[in-house]
């Protein structure tokens, strides 16, 4: 486990000198078994873990990683670009099995994050949040964003948004069955994660007018 960790976080944070490394062997190989087309396998594999590297990575880790936190200890933003927004360098301290720390480093494009989502989401500086990683190879991590506590305030963001939105649509039109319907589906979405008895009395009131 250790080995893949090593690999899965070289290829994930050296993208370049991944595809000089596969250039090599594949190189090496072509000459052996004297057939050029196996240089060819090299474009994919590449284009393959520019795309997906980080998230094999944090598939792997959450997998079969345990768990710890790590610390934020540098922001550093940039001269490069992603979707038009500045790339940050970070350093970190992640936390071992024995109590003792060790140095880590990442970017806003070589992060692992877990769940995998089309979204980049790191925790702030200086606080510690939720990793995955190999014992034996601590470096290597996963951050658990949902987790966080920034994780769980975006979370109870997004459930409560709809409840807002709903709830607006339905004071203005409670005769409307689709709103009252959409309303009352965003309440209970949002109290089967978070316990509201404000908002638990207030679906009861929408369920028993709906009978």
């Amino acid at each position: 486990m250790i080995f893949i960790s090593k690999i899965l976080f070289f290829a994930s944070h050296h993208g370049f000198y991944t595809v000089i490394i596969l250039l090599m062997i594949f190189g090496l190989l072509s000459a052996v078994t004297k057939k050029v087309w196996m240089l060819i396998l090299v474009i994919p594999l590449g284009v393959a873990n520019a795309i997906g590297g980080q998230y094999l990575n944090a598939w792997f880790l959450n997998k079969y990683g345990t768990e710890s936190t790590a610390i934020i200890t540098s922001d550093v933003v940039t001269n490069s670009t992603l979707n038009e927004q500045y790339i940050h360098d970070y350093e970190a301290i992640v936390k071992k099995q024995d109590g003792h720390y060790i140095n880590t480093f990442f970017s806003t494009t070589s992060a692992s994050i877990y769940p995998i989502e089309n979204a980049i989401r790191i925790p702030m500086t200086g606080k510690a949040f939720p990793v995955k990683f190999i014992p034996g190879y601590e470096k290597n991590i996963v951050i658990l964003y949902q987790q966080s506590e920034e994780g769980k305030r975006l979370r109870q963001y997004q459930l409560i948004a709809p409840v807002n939105t709903t709830r607006i649509k339905y004071e203005a039109d409670p005769d409307n069955m689709d709103f009252r319907n959409e309303y009352i589906e965003a309440l209970q979405n949002y109290l089967n994660v978070y316990n509201d008895e404000k908002l638990k009395t207030e679906l009861l009131k929408l369920q028993s007018e709906s009978k």
